[in-house]
């Protein structure tokens, strides 16, 4: 068999090397329009920072080796320019020499990419842009910036590779301006977790520009919808990806209404013999059960596996996508996986939220940091829909449990059920994701009520009875300015000061004194009572960044980090 693959990297170097170890006879041959067959596309941001401190190592497989290793054709600077698929031929074109010449194959594979969006501004033609695709893309950038001695860098566009970009020009001493048109970067968490993102930014000197967009360039200078004018000498160009799917349109595909190619359960195309993979195609949700994009690195590798399979013979069970993702930012660990709050909204789920603050292990332990963890769950049947956490602790891991929970159509009984490792260095006897499963079962069953972090300055402005249950020490330091102080351990000698007859909303620091203090005024008789979830610390993250870059009259006397 003959095996003709268009693309490297992820989708198109797996598909292959797949291929290889279940045909040990197949022609194989791969085309690569640039000139890295296989590179970790995801490190490339680190070679700024020097992270990484060489282009080469960014590159996993050379030509060479794939022939030596795998007995694979990979062919740099190739396009393959047209299929006829009647003819189960490709034309191909030699960039180097501008040759052009036909490959005929039994099978094609397509894992074409994305294309980076490249914003038609004026004056853009003027700036110094730069993209962040591929080696090559990077190594311009890193040699401009030091050959050039530039200060000051402008990003635009607040998703993965913009703040990865942004962390380390920082951390190479560069000035850098992160401009977002949307109100918050990575739109996968919700804006009461991405508030803690936000402040970490601006803590480590970026300076966060959202809400606003880039409508043109003076120079290097970025020109805002706002009228101000952000002064750079180079800049960034991170606004998102398009499929890279113009071979397969003119080849007459079935494409979506985004541009992206529609596959079946297989991976196979409208074309019985051609098979695509990648951050081209649409895949299926299976949270949503509907068709979406993903470009992340592991789906991809997944898809080129079932591709690889289905050729020859192999049955493959697609069981869809859910979207697990993580980023360093900074000193965080982000994580997420699943549905956020805005999805579920959209789409019309009837769904609860849990958000917590334990610690991510046992408190007395070194590096022993809050775990910011916010899990989505369905009424009326417990699914677990998706989850978040920000820490500078372990927070992808509790991502990683969440993920493989909802992969098994997961409730939160089994979430709080679930049987983990613990030892005080690693985690807490009750871990952080069955203590949210048990959080999420109380509201379930209606045990308690809640009210979220985005809710309180509301409360706040409208003089509702706030009662926080810190000990008095711990108000003095900072406090909502219209809270009263009750501490836990004079709750019960003093029920006679709380209302009965008006809501009253409780909190600690973190969420779980404030739940023992709504349960006690239930046992009480007290029937209006809500815990505010996340609390003075969850509060007081998600206003600080507004409060500061809105010049907001702020709800807290003192803010609260710890």
């Amino acid at each position: 068999m003959k095996i003709v693959v268009v693309g490297g990297v992820a989708g198109g170097a797996s598909t292959a090397a797949r291929i290889r170890r279940l045909d040990e006879q197949a022609q194989i041959i791969m085309f690569e329009k640039g000139p890295h067959v296989s590179f970790s596309n995801c490190a490339l941001p680190y070679r700024l920072s020097d992270c990484v401190n060489s282009d080469q190592k960014l590159i996993m497989m050379t030509p060479e080796k794939f022939a030596h290793q795998y007995n694979i054709q990979a062919r740099l600077n190739h396009e393959v320019i047209s299929i006829e698929k009647d003819e189960k031929k490709v034309k191909v074109k030699n960039l180097i020499n501008n040759e052009e010449f036909e490959e005929s194959y039994d099978k094609l594979i397509l894992a074409p990419g994305a294309s980076a969006i490249i914003p038609n501004i004026k004056g853009i033609d003027q700036a110094h842009t730069f993209i962040v695709k591929n080696v090559a893309d990077v190594s311009k950038l890193y040699a401009f910036l030091k050959e050039h001695t530039i200060r000051k860098t402008a990003v635009l566009g607040g998703g993965f590779i913009g703040v990865e970009v942004c962390e380390n020009l920082i951390h190479a001493g560069y000035e850098v301006s992160l401009i977002e048109a949307m109100p918050q970067i990575l739109r996968t968490y919700d804006d009461d977790m991405v508030q803690i993102l936000h402040k970490e930014m601006m803590d480590k000197g970026v300076s966060l520009i959202l809400n606003d967009r880039a409508i043109g360039f003076e120079g290097s200078n970025v020109l805002l919808e706002s009228g101000k004018t952000v002064e750079s000498e180079a800049v960034i160009l991170a606004l998102g990806v398009r499929p890279d799917t113009l071979l397969a349109k003119n080849a007459g595909l079935s494409l979506n209404e985004r541009g992206a190619i529609q596959v079946d359960a297989n991976y196979c195309t409208s074309d019985p013999d051609i098979y695509a993979v990648g951050d081209a195609i649409e895949v299926f949700n299976a949270l949503t059960h509907q068709p979406m994009m993903l470009s992340l690195a592991g789906p991809a590798q997944k898809q080129a596996r079932a591709a690889a399979d289905h050729i020859y013979g192999r049955s493959v069970r697609n069981h869809g996508y859910i979207g697990s993702s993580c980023i360093q930012v900074f000193d965080y660990q982000a994580a997420c996986t699943g549905l956020n709050a805005a999805q579920c909204d959209a789409l019309g789920f009837s769904y609860d939220s849990v958000y917590i603050i334990p610690q991510d292990k046992v408190g007395i332990m070194p590096q022993s940091y809050p775990l910011h963890l916010k899990l989505l769950f369905e009424i009326p049947t417990g699914r677990v829909l998706g989850a978040q956490a920000i820490s500078k602790g372990e927070a992808v891991k509790r991502i990683d449990v969440i993920a493989t929970l909802i992969k098994f159509n997961g409730t939160i009984d089994d979430l709080k059920d679930l049987e983990l490792c613990y030892a005080p260095p690693f985690s807490t006897a009750k871990d952080p994701v069955n203590y949210a499963g048990l959080v999420a079962g109380n509201l379930l069953e209606k045990a308690f009520h809640q009210v979220h972090v985005d809710k309180v300055r509301e409360l706040v402005e409208s003089k509702a009875c706030i009662i926080d249950v810190r000990e008095e020490q711990e108000f003095a330091n900072g406090h909502l300015i219209t809270a009263i102080n009750i501490p836990l351990s004079q709750l019960r000698k003093r029920m006679n000061e709380i209302p009965k007859d008006r809501p009253v909303y409780l909190h600690c620091r973190s969420g779980q004194r404030s739940y023992n203090a709504v349960m006690a005024l239930q046992g009480a008789g007290y029937t209006n009572v809500y815990n505010i979830s996340g609390s003075f610390l969850g509060v007081c993250l998600y206003e600080y960044f507004n409060d500061k870059t809105l010049n907001r009259i702020p709800i807290v006397t003192s803010y609260n980090f710890n």
